[in-house]
């Protein structure tokens, strides 16, 4: 393919300015290829070229630089890039060898936050022409479950994010105990065998534990031949019990566990920490740049040190604020409670932040990452209202949902002059969606949220159909109703618009509202609000899945023939 040099000469000379006159080749490959993907396909050829404009520039001084970059109009797809990207860039990346990766642990199913992790993972591959990893970090098989793999895959594929490569750490627990041993062997690990008490109490009065004077090789061997019981021995590192950061206060490597494994079944009792298995493992799969949240940032100590010690490659940590919303806890320890009492129905429960509870309440994953994207790689902790994921979902839904009528506290209305017809109503306003029919009759059902305020004599408009004149506000076994005449079909901008729905044509129909799941620290027993009412039939004929705009309620997605789950507005 042709090259655009005049391309490659702006986006250099713009690194120039920004560098104090030495455009970056890494930065410059970076944005030519993101403003022209399909470079990709010929990079080979393209490098070549790319490094000589590069240090054709860098010979100019930066006046030179700026007034030849003054001469250039930069094509808009590099200033809406530059203006819409929130992402920094990573620090020492070198295009084309960035690894990156995303490694959950399988202990539930995923959520808002892990959206988050991955989509930034999976956006900076792509920004370096990198790659991304897939890695359980399965080293806790007192939690883990198959079920929960398979639910972060479905996660990612839903999301429409494809690793390069999937792995477990798992894979590799006897090399982790090869580690392990070595770090003993070389005087800094040893064996405690002191309570979880003791430990505790040590580690807060800073002293050094008992176990950590012996030097019997006989506790080592014991240890890695499976001869001490769960809880009766673990291998510490050699720290420093003064270390301000508790973290290195002889933090534990390995432990045994005698739960069976959800991969390896009882072939394994021993294994590593989170701590002492992610670096090593980061090593070895070649990532250049581990992203991983704040909560994360007092073991940045600890990750770095057993790789010194171990004599491996560093990847660049770099830490994000998590992500969850006001209300919506995205903790395991609040959620999985709820789950095991049957207090709510699962992991796709439409009240919790997993991707598989915002997927069945209506969310678009190309709306979750958009978001996420639009929150940049920030250390700020806040909680960003939910309102902001909606409006972007709206967005990108408002276009291709289906108009429908739902009416909630029903109220008869009667129109004395209307006859029996079929009306064919467009399914959208402004869009191609097709068009129903409906049968009506002289009875109808129209909210009583819309009834407020009705005085005789009143000309409202029923939408999409006529207008009525409120003739008679009467009560019926003890429920309001509303006596109305037809009076034409002109459309007057100020009339009242109401929805209806045709008695004949009405469907008993129930919208299940997803409310705050804790108010503070407080499970709120009125999370899932129950809207009865009744829609028109055509509604009952939609898939599962399908997400419909009932006007003047909101957006919903159908559930079965007879409800939904309420999105947002």
């Amino acid at each position: 393919m042709e090259i655009d040099e005049k391309l490659i000469t702006s986006i250099a000379l713009k690194n120039a300015c920004e560098h104090d006159g030495k455009a970056k080749l890494d930065a410059v490959l970076s944005k030519v290829v993101g403003s022209e993907p399909r470079l990709r396909e010929a990079l080979k050829d393209a490098i070549p070229k790319i490094k000589y404009i590069v240090d054709e520039i860098n010979r100019l001084d930066i006046e030179q630089q700026k007034k030849r970059l003054a001469t250039y109009i930069l094509p808009d797809k590099i200033k809406k890039k530059e203006k819409t990207s929130l992402l920094p860039d990573l620090p020492d990346a070198k295009f084309g060898e960035v690894v990156t990766r995303f490694p959950p642990e399988p202990n539930g199913y995923p959520h808002i936050g892990h959206a988050k992790a991955v989509t930034l993972n999976d956006e900076y591959s792509k920004i370096y022409n990198g790659k991304m990893l897939l890695r359980f970090d399965d080293t806790n098989p007192s939690n883990e479950k198959i079920e929960y793999y398979d639910a972060i895959k479905d996660g990612l594929e839903w999301l429409e994010i494809k690793p390069h490569l999937t792995k477990n750490t798992s894979d590799d627990i006897f090399e982790l105990h090869e580690f392990g041993k070595k770090m003993i062997a070389i005087g800094y690990a040893y064996v405690c065998t002191c309570s979880s008490e003791i430990i505790h109490k040590n580690r807060a009065d800073m002293i050094e534990c008992n176990c950590r004077k012996y030097e019997n090789h006989d506790r080592y061997d014991k240890f890695f031949n499976d001869n001490y019981s769960q809880n009766e021995a673990i291998i510490r590192l050699k720290g420093n019990m003064q270390d301000l950061n508790t973290v290195m206060r002889d933090p534990t490597l390995f432990r045994i566990v005698e739960n069976p494994h959800p991969l390896l079944g009882s072939k394994v009792r021993i294994w590593p920490t989170y701590d002492f298995a992610v670096p090593i493992e980061d090593s070895n799969d070649g990532v250049t740049h581990a992203l991983r949240t704040k909560e994360y940032e007092l073991r940045n100590q600890l990750y770095y040190l057993i790789l010194d010690i171990l004599r491996l490659r560093k990847p660049t940590v770099i830490e994000f604020s998590r992500l969850e919303f006001e209300g919506i806890p995205v903790s395991k320890r609040k959620i999985k409670p709820l789950i095991d009492d049957g207090v709510i129905a699962g992991w796709d429960d439409p009240r919790l932040p997993t991707l598989a509870g915002m997927r069945i309440r209506g969310f678009q994953a190309s709306a979750i990452k958009k978001f996420v994207l639009g929150l940049g790689l920030t250390l700020a902790e806040t909680k960003p209202p939910i309102e902001t994921l909606e409006s972007l979902n709206r967005k990108l839904i408002d276009s291709s949902c289906m108009r429908l009528f739902f009416v909630d506290n029903p109220v008869k209305l009667y129109v004395k002059n209307s006859n029996s017809e079929k009306v064919l109503l467009n399914n959208h306003p402004t869009r191609n969606l097709g068009k129903r029919d409906i049968k009506i009759s002289n009875e109808f059902y129209v909210s009583d949220n819309d009834c407020i305020n009705l005085e005789l004599g009143k000309i409202i408009r029923l939408m999409d159909l006529y207008n009525i004149q409120i003739t008679d506000i009467a009560t019926e076994s003890g429920k309001k109703v509303i006596i109305a005449s037809k009076v034409g079909d002109e459309i007057v901008q100020s009339m009242k618009k109401i929805q209806w729905v045709a008695k004949n044509d009405a469907v008993n129909y129930h919208i299940y509202v997803p409310r705050e799941l804790y108010i503070g620290d407080k499970y709120n027993t009125n999370s899932l609000e129950k809207i009865s009412g009744y829609a028109e039939s055509f509604v009952s004929n939609l898939s599962q899945g399908t997400v419909v705009q009932f006007v003047r309620f909101g957006f919903c997605n159908i559930q079965t023939r007879q409800s939904a789950y309420f999105t947002h507005r």
